[in-house]
């Protein structure tokens, strides 16, 4: 609860924080789907090698995206475990009672949280160097030609860029919520999971009352500031597509023909 990232924007002058937001939007959400391509060694160490990368030159601290990711860090094991225990296949490494790691399981516990942790540091980069105005604008422009199908493309990214925004906002308020809880005697961490599940909710329903009333207020402001959805209007940063914009897609070209290329 104390080091939320997701939502967050970090301002800077990086490369990364001067490309364009329709770029950067195309660059992930493609990255998203070609790191599936990858399935040995090589492969993920290009992957991971390009992520590394792209943090360094983010200039966004690196302890900030670390102390971030911690939350994340238990899915992963998680996950890891759960394919340890699953996947059968290749010679025995451990066996303990019921619990029997096979080298085919230990490989895929390896190469799926690698992949897991890659999607997430690249997803995290997007919204640490993209302001939610940039970030609103860019998803607008790429959605407007479905316009002509009756798709709400200025709607639809305005719905996407105040989640992204109100994120860290909600995980305040749930920390303030639980704090508050603990002062008036509340215990999460004791007793059956089935308790410690039951005990959170005195958390959530002031959390969902918070967010409905967050909700209303947002709605009331944007009415009384004329807002009347997208026609007709202006924005007072125009978008550029430069050089660096071209060359960061003709990378994940690249990076998509190599991991074709390496695969088995």
């Amino acid at each position: 609860m104390q080091n939320p990232i997701l939502g967050q924007y970090v301002p800077g002058d990086s490369p990364l924080h001067r490309l364009d937001p329709r770029a950067k939007l195309l660059f992930v959400f493609s990255f998203m789907v070609v790191v599936f391509l990858a399935n040995n060694g090589v492969s993920y160490g290009l992957l991971a090698g390009l992520t590394v990368w792209a943090v360094g030159v983010s200039g966004v601290p690196v302890g900030l995206i670390l102390r971030g990711l911690k939350p994340i860090l238990y899915l992963i094991l998680l996950t890891a475990i759960l394919h340890l225990w699953l996947t059968r296949g290749g010679g025995v490494i451990l066996e303990w009672g019921p619990f029997v790691i096979h080298q085919n399981g230990a490989l895929q516990a390896g190469w799926i949280s690698l992949r897991f942790l890659i999607l997430i540091l690249m997803g995290t980069l997007l919204t640490l160097t993209t302001s939610p105005i940039a970030l609103t604008d860019g998803l607008e422009r790429l959605l407007s030609p479905l316009t002509r199908f009756g798709v709400p493309a200025h709607e639809l990214a305005l719905m996407m860029s105040i989640a992204l925004r109100f994120i860290p906002t909600l995980w305040e308020e749930t920390d303030k919520i639980i704090k508050a809880q603990r002062a008036r005697g509340a215990d999460f961490e004791s007793g059956s999971l089935y308790k410690r599940a039951k005990s959170y909710l005195p958390v959530l329903i002031p959390l969902f009352i918070s967010a409905f009333r967050r909700a209303e207020d947002l709605a009331l402001a944007m009415e009384a500031r004329g807002y009347r959805g997208g026609s007709g209007r202006t924005r007072i940063r125009e978008l550029h597509w430069g050089r660096e914009d071209t060359v960061s897609l003709l990378i994940l070209a690249l990076l998509t023909v190599g991991l074709l290329w390496l695969r088995d």
